[in-house]
């Protein structure tokens, strides 16, 4: 079976690549499936046997994810014709920013309803938490160690998917992720929250950047202080106003972001090149982030991390 391995080029002018992965991983249900897939589902069955999800969801977000280039559609039976998903090494590299939004959730939003799952690095042997590091040097990379700027298709109305938020049907997943989605299924947050990363601190800035308008800014900045992501202090410019700034729980996000941008450029290029492009400071190089284990700083890979269940089965977390 071929897999294609080449990235996909997207049309000049058009989305870049933030809002592409915006548009796959800003739904519930993609990271949903996502999420099984990596445990192993292929088949519809697969998935109807892990939760809720009607047939008409599934089969329009394998369609999508499938277009998408995450799975490939093969054929396994003749009569009655089915077909499975198979994760194409796109659809597998999303693995590290699903782990990432895991350990960011078992961090900072400890009130999930639905127990998130229990990583164990079976190289160490030890429990761990992810820790962010830069590929050219190796080294821990927290995020106030990485600049970004704007590339040649970085412009803000480019990315920013016209259709997050809107994709949902009535039923959802379990919200294993509730806080993630707080940031990433809204497309007004998740411009929002790029713009802040990106030094964004004042209410006309964020609306400018973004191009949202001023209810919609204080709207999401409302949401995002309840979340404590975000804080106010006084400006000292103009004591009557303030200015927004990540919180530790905000900044903390950053390994998801940066994740997310790096999958996203890595296999969807606009012609006129990146939309960030991030620089490690402290040895100077272009960063390109990967996932080592915060016990023994080994590189993550996905079939060395096991998922230990809240009932105390467990089971690896690899690529079919």
């Amino acid at each position: 079976m071929a897999v294609d391995h080449a990235p996909t080029e997207l049309r000049e002018g058009g989305d870049n690549a933030i809002a592409v992965t915006l548009g796959a991983l800003g739904d519930e249900w993609n990271l949903w499936i996502l999420r099984f897939a990596v445990e192993g589902c292929r088949r519809y069955g697969d998935w109807f046997a892990r939760g809720a999800i009607s047939n008409s969801v599934l089969a329009a977000r394998l369609a999508q994810l499938t277009e998408l280039g995450l799975f490939e559609r093969v054929e396994y039976s003749r009569r009655p014709v089915r077909h499975e998903y198979v994760l194409t090494a796109r659809g597998r590299g999303v693995w590290p920013i699903l782990l990432a939004m895991w350990a960011w959730e078992q961090e900072w939003a400890p009130e999930s309803d639905t127990p998130l799952p229990i990583m164990r690095h079976r190289t160490c042997g030890e429990r761990f938490a992810p820790r962010l590091a830069c590929r050219a040097c190796g080294a821990a990379a927290a995020g106030r160690e990485v600049s970004a700027a704007l590339g040649p298709s970085g412009d803000w109305s480019r990315s920013v998917p016209a259709s997050i938020g809107r994709r949902r049907s009535a039923a959802r997943p379990s919200q294993v992720l509730p806080h993630t989605m707080e940031l990433l299924g809204n497309r007004w947050s998740a411009a929002m929250l790029g713009a802040l990363f990106l030094g964004a601190n004042r209410f006309g800035e964020l609306s400018e950047r973004t191009s949202a308008p001023p209810a919609m800014v204080a709207d999401r900045l409302r949401r995002f202080e309840d979340l404590g992501v975000v804080e106010t202090a006084p400006n000292p410019l103009r004591p009557d106003w303030v200015t927004y700034g990540l919180t530790a729980k905000g900044a903390a996000f950053f390994p998801v972001i940066a994740l997310m941008i790096d999958w996203g450029q890595r296999w969807f290029h606009a012609p006129e090149g990146p939309a960030i492009v991030f620089t490690h400071t402290v040895c100077g190089n272009d960063f390109h982030p990967w996932l080592a284990c915060g016990h023994c700083s080994r590189e993550l890979r996905a079939g060395q991390v096991v998922i230990e269940a809240a009932v105390g089965a467990a089971e690896p977390l690899s690529s079919p």
